[in-house]
């Protein structure tokens, strides 16, 4: 019996992944990358289908997961929205559009430490990090995020008290956690690097986990390389 190859024969694995790491990094639409190899738009959908997932699991030694952060360390937490094409239960209110969120931490130097599954957008941070068990094994007070995590012991802004306002001493501390949140922003930006990370999303949303999967395995082969 004959057993059906892993990527398409026509392209071979060489262009195979060619072409997928092509989508992943510029978003390209598939029509665009089959006229450039010479082949059908189908024939690109397969190869993107079947090397993703390939891709993903040859380098998921390189992703870190919950267990690898260091209890001794101090963490930069944030949520950012990967977006895809408007699906109402994804809808996320803070973002006004649709996507999934992804937790992601880092160093207070700036090195990436850990991205989370993703979530259903329409989810808060503290929901979604929680959701992760990041904090479990983890003292919430060595974690710094934005007010989105207010309520989790971490360290975070001051909240605005209803029908008032901040005094100087809170309105300097706030400044202080925020010069020191700028590094988690540089992170995110930089892991966005990947178009398909923040441009919409247009294969099927049953794909959508699996691709955000191989792009954090390729992000973090990419910063141990480097």
């Amino acid at each position: 019996m004959s057993v059906a190859p892993l990527w398409p024969p026509c392209l071979g694995l060489f262009k195979s992944v060619v072409i997928t790491l092509t989508y992943l990094r510029r978003n390209r639409i598939q029509c665009e990358l089959a006229e450039t190899f010479g082949v059908s738009q189908s024939t690109v959908s397969r190869a993107i289908s079947r090397v993703g997932p390939l891709l993903s699991r040859a380098l998921e030694d390189f992703v870190p997961t919950v267990e690898d952060l260091d209890t001794r360390v101090q963490y930069i937490v944030d949520g950012t929205l990967l977006p895809c094409w408007s699906r109402r239960s994804l809808y996320s209110g803070k973002h006004k559009t649709t996507g999934m969120n992804v937790q992601v931490a880092c160093t207070l130097s700036g090195r990436l430490a850990w991205i989370s599954d993703p979530v259903d957008g329409g989810r808060h941070d503290t929901f979604c990090l929680k959701e992760s068990a990041a904090l479990t094994d983890h003292d919430p007070a060595n974690w710094i995020g934005d007010k989105g995590y207010v309520g989790n012991d971490m360290i975070t802004p001051i909240k605005k008290p209803a029908g008032g306002e901040l005094v100087e001493w809170q309105e300097r501390y706030n400044r202080q956690v925020n010069q020191v949140r700028y590094v988690i922003e540089q992170a995110i930006a930089h892991f966005k690097n990947w178009n398909i990370m923040h441009t919409d999303y247009r294969r099927p949303l049953r794909t959508f986990r699996q691709t955000i999967s191989t792009v954090v395995a390729l992000h973090f082969y990419q910063l141990t390389v480097e």
